[in-house]
């Protein structure tokens, strides 16, 4: 039986106690000073019907408060762990050390495949086994809750070190349940200092950048210090407070003209205790403090000051966050600046990477044609690594689309092949420009020329540069 269940049956047979035993002490009471006469004992109609009613209150009293109890419950009804409101409860008596989270990481591709049912059973086995692992490594009274759908938080007040080898062991050996495939993810941190929302905010935050498309390269580093991140959140407002941004550029190559036309920007903020900060760290950071909309706004305005630096051949495209784009206030003060400094918008191309569908396509679409509007041109990145970049495809003329990394990457495989071909022709023929990347070797820069590719980008045409350098070669 998992703890969280232990104290909620205690926590009920405690409530019926403290209902039911003041009642039967009042049921008593009236029975002695009213029914009861003396040594002889008689029951009326009247005294019947009343004892009957006094009884039927006290069932109804307790059955009340018991249902009441349900509804207040300790428990997440799915998992049978404790619930988010209970576990941040427990956590200012409980004090751990370190906290966890481990996060289903495909729960809603899992829900749209699969019965309520099944998930429901899948979630309480994932609770159980947590349990039991926990238990088998001497650990009984590790408190388990669930936070959001997908989330299960996981807290220790003893300083144990293995944990991280715990939950390893515990994907190990349940990537299928069921029957069912799970993907995970996880997070810990160590030398909790007491401000819990904080930190399991901050576990989101790395669970978020273990699966940011901005750097390819596998985040290993699952365990940080809540010291730790609480100075990096700091650099981070400091940063951008102070548009403290270091931009790189990688060259795309036109297969038509054989120049260098149009840059890819990558960002990192500069930090003044630490090493520069990756986006894969500061974004998700910046979106849970509200300053998404600023960043975005700051880096797209360096940028516009970046063009008349430059010959007016040259293009820049970069990411800007789906939420900025939404958002009204946003646009207006990027329309505003643009005006203001009179470049031509169609130097730049915002890059779009959305892996589901937007629930309000058509709004979504408008706020797209509000920029194509005022001449700053739309590109979909990792196109064909989901539905979603061809739905909208269907229904928006984008000016260029970056084909997801695995088309160029396998170029060998005869059906990739096919099908990035196959793509690269409907491109051709709705007059979108189309872009690899990872490109490195001759091999692939000749196969991707060879089926009408417009540009190319990777180590094998260029590496990144820095501002400055940029800056140098066209001045």
């Amino acid at each position: 039986m998992l703890l969280s269940q232990k104290e909620e049956r205690q926590r009920r047979f405690t409530l019926a106690l403290r209902a039911g035993i003041p009642v039967l002490i009042l049921i008593f009471l009236v029975f002695y000073t009213t029914i009861y006469k003396g040594e002889t004992f008689t029951l009326s109609i009247k005294d019947g019907m009343l004892l009957a009613a006094i009884t039927f209150i006290t069932i109804y009293f307790i059955y009340f408060l018991m249902n009441l109890s349900v509804q207040e419950t300790l428990l997440d009804q799915t998992t049978q762990g404790f619930n988010k409101k209970t576990f941040i409860k427990k956590l200012q008596h409980y004090q751990p050390k370190s906290i966890a989270c481990l996060n289903i990481a495909n729960l809603s591709s899992l829900n749209e495949n699969y019965s309520s049912d099944q998930i429901d059973n899948l979630l309480y086995t994932i609770s159980r086994k947590l349990h039991l692992i926990f238990k088998k490594n001497g650990l009984d009274t590790v408190l388990i809750g669930r936070s959001r759908g997908s989330e299960f938080l996981i807290a220790l007040n003893e300083n144990y070190d293995n944990i991280q080898t715990i939950l390893e062991t515990m994907i190990e050996e349940n990537q299928s349940i069921n029957h069912i495939e799970v993907d995970y993810k996880f997070a810990i941190i160590t030398n909790a200092n007491g401000d819990f929302e904080k930190e399991i905010s901050q576990l989101r935050n790395i669970i978020a950048s273990q699966s940011m498309e901005y750097d390819k390269e596998k985040n290993t580093n699952n365990i940080q210090d809540a010291k730790e991140l609480s100075d990096i959140e700091k650099d981070i407002i400091d940063s951008i407070q102070k548009k403290n941004l270091f931009l790189s550029f990688r060259p795309l190559l036109n297969t038509h003209s054989d120049v260098t036309d149009i840059y890819e920007i990558s960002v990192k903020l500069k930090s003044g205790t630490h090493q520069d900060i990756l986006p894969r760290v500061f974004l998700p950071i910046i979106n849970r403090l509200g300053l998404g909309r600023e960043y975005d706004l700051t880096l797209i305005k360096h940028v516009i000051d970046l063009l008349p630096l430059v010959d007016d051949t040259i293009s820049f495209t970069f990411n800007l966050s789906p939420f900025s784009l939404r958002d009204d206030s946003f646009q207006k003060k990027l329309f505003a600046y643009l005006n203001e400094t009179q470049i031509d918008p169609s130097r730049l191309i915002i890059q779009l990477y959305e892996r589901k569908t937007h629930h309000d396509l058509s709004g979504y679409l408008k706020t797209l044609k509000n920029f194509r509007s005022q001449g700053i041109r739309i590109c979909i990145d990792n196109f064909g690594s989901s539905n979603a970049s061809l739905e909208y495809m269907k229904h928006f003329k984008f000016d260029m689309v970056q084909f997801d990394r695995d088309y160029v990457t396998n170029l060998e495989d005869k059906i990739t092949y096919a099908m990035l071909k196959s793509l690269i022709k409907m491109s051709k023929d709705l007059k979108v420009q189309t872009v690899a990347k990872w490109v490195d070797k001759n091999k692939q820069k000749e196969k991707l020329k060879a089926i009408g590719i417009n540009y190319l980008q990777g180590f094998g045409i260029g590496k990144p540069i820095t501002e400055t350098q940029l800056l140098n070669k066209y001045n």
